[in-house]
């Protein structure tokens, strides 16, 4: 019996844009107040019965709603924003010793939290297919019809279908991996730069919309057949988060 042993290790990479901020600055050779604002009265307030924080005598402050847009203007606001966060469940995915004509699925979850008004979105790409120390290789998957690409999910069913490919659930997802035709066995081909010609990174999930926490699963499969060579094959996934404003 083959010895194959498989791992795939996740590298993140986070992004994120920041435009210019301007606002009154007050400096001295003692201290620096960032966005200065002059009130009457400001603070914590508290007793048996209430609890209340104010700030009194803030220009302009308040919510202000048209077709399109919201802003709410003030210091108090700021306890609303969601800031940008981007979570991996599990960075190693190993397989262990596989038998051929046995598929293995092992999975992650992906969590996005986005406060930005234009969304966000997470690509993906791998270093290169499976691969051992002595350059044998398990291809992507190419799927039962053979049109499985980077680009669209088809029917992975079969045990006798081999090579590694990806399929995701749950929020902001394409609506491939969704389809009729295929679902719940939709995979796709991870990305590979390394291809001729190269393969950019694909979108697997996106939205235009605030969100405090979106949640997908990723599950990582792959089917080796008897005649694969042994070996340790391993690669790279890098997921790239990208906050949109």
């Amino acid at each position: 019996m083959r010895l194959i042993i498989f791992s795939v290790l996740i590298a993140l990479s986070f992004l994120q844009a920041f435009s210019p901020l301007l606002a009154q600055n007050m400096r001295s050779d003692n201290y620096e107040i960032q966005m200065g604002n002059i009130n009457m009265t400001a603070g914590e307030k508290t007793s048996e019965n209430f609890k209340l924080g104010d700030t009194v005598g803030q220009t302009a402050s308040g919510l202000y709603e048209s077709t399109g847009f919201t802003i709410g203007a003030g210091f108090w606001y700021i306890t609303g924003i969601i800031p940008f966060s981007f979570t991996i469940s599990n960075l190693d995915i190993a397989f262990g010793q596989l038998i051929a004509n046995n598929p293995q699925i092992l999975t992650n979850t992906l969590t996005v939290s986005a406060g930005g008004a234009g969304g966000y979105q997470v690509l993906a790409f791998e270093t290169h297919p499976l691969k051992s120390a002595s350059d044998n290789y398990i291809p992507d998957v190419l799927g039962d019809n053979g049109d499985i690409n980077e680009e669209t999910a088809s029917t992975w069913g079969q045990n006798t279908t081999y090579g590694f490919g990806f399929k995701i659930t749950g929020d902001d997802i394409p609506d491939d991996f969704n389809h009729p035709d295929c679902s719940p066995n939709c995979y796709r081909q991870f990305a590979d730069p390394t291809a001729s010609p190269p393969e950019e990174s694909q979108i697997i999930m996106s939205s235009d919309n605030v969100t405090r926490q979106s949640e997908t699963t990723v599950s990582y499969k792959v089917n080796v057949s008897g005649a694969q060579e042994a070996g340790h094959y391993q690669n790279q996934i890098v997921f790239m988060a990208i906050p949109k404003y």
